[in-house]
């Protein structure tokens, strides 16, 4: 099934492609949290005409690439978004998101996929740095900064995200040390229920031995005639 994603989505695509996914996909996961809307002819028609146009203003010539990294080198983006205390936004700052904030503000016509960064997710200062054409590339200064305050300085950045880390490393070895308690506890119940299999076996003691019939005596007796053993009785 052909749908045109509204957002980037990983290992998917990027926002305004129009991608082909399962159909269960779509129906249960991408439409109803509006990450795409269905592909049809007029909509499919209506995006290419969008990227048309952006297009006229996308560098096509050495020079005007050179004018545009001019341009951007100049240029500083923010973009202000939710984070938590360590730094780590509760949303991202995607390819897709600059792209769209070149074209938005500036004008300036960027193919997302020529946009030399993953998906940020964390505050910070970035140099994003952009290929325009052939030996022409440019880099964005971009600040990502807490919805409502400023950035800190670097040094407290870097305190912020190595927090983070230690935090999730300690997590990370809690829940190994937790599994680890897991397989002990399996081992010992395994251990106890075949001890306690080993004590419940009886061991026949030698009245019982003794009292036994040999075993030709016990196929004898067992082959007999039923009128033979009344008799006897």
């Amino acid at each position: 099934m052909e749908v045109i994603l509204t957002q980037d989505v990983d290992h998917v695509g990027l926002r305004g492609e129009v991608v082909n996914v399962a159909r269960g996909y779509a129906r249960n996961f991408l439409l109803p949290r509006k990450l795409a809307y269905e592909a049809t002819p007029a909509r499919v028609k209506e995006l290419e005409k969008v990227e048309s146009h952006r297009a006229r203003h996308e560098a096509r010539t050495f020079e005007d690439a050179q004018a545009v990294a001019e341009k951007l080198g100049s240029l500083e983006l923010r973009y202000d978004v939710k984070a938590g205390p360590t730094g780590s936004l509760f949303g991202s700052v995607t390819p897709t998101d600059i792209a769209d904030t070149l074209w938005e503000k500036h004008k300036i016509r960027i193919d997302r996929r020529k946009i030399g960064t993953d998906t940020i997710k964390r505050i910070g200062r970035y140099q994003i740095p952009i290929e325009l054409f052939q030996d022409v590339t440019a880099e964005v200064r971009t600040l990502v900064v807490p919805e409502g305050g400023e950035l800190p300085p670097e040094e407290e950045l870097e305190a912020m995200e190595a927090a983070e880390r230690a935090e999730a490393e300690a997590e990370a070895e809690s829940e190994a040390a937790e599994e680890l308690d897991l397989d002990a506890l399996d081992g010992a119940a395994a251990a106890q229920d075949a001890e306690v299999s080993a004590e419940s076996e009886v061991e026949p003691t030698a009245e019982d031995v003794a009292g036994e019939l040999p075993e030709d005596d016990f196929d004898r007796a067992v082959d007999a005639d039923p009128a033979e053993h009344e008799e006897q009785a």
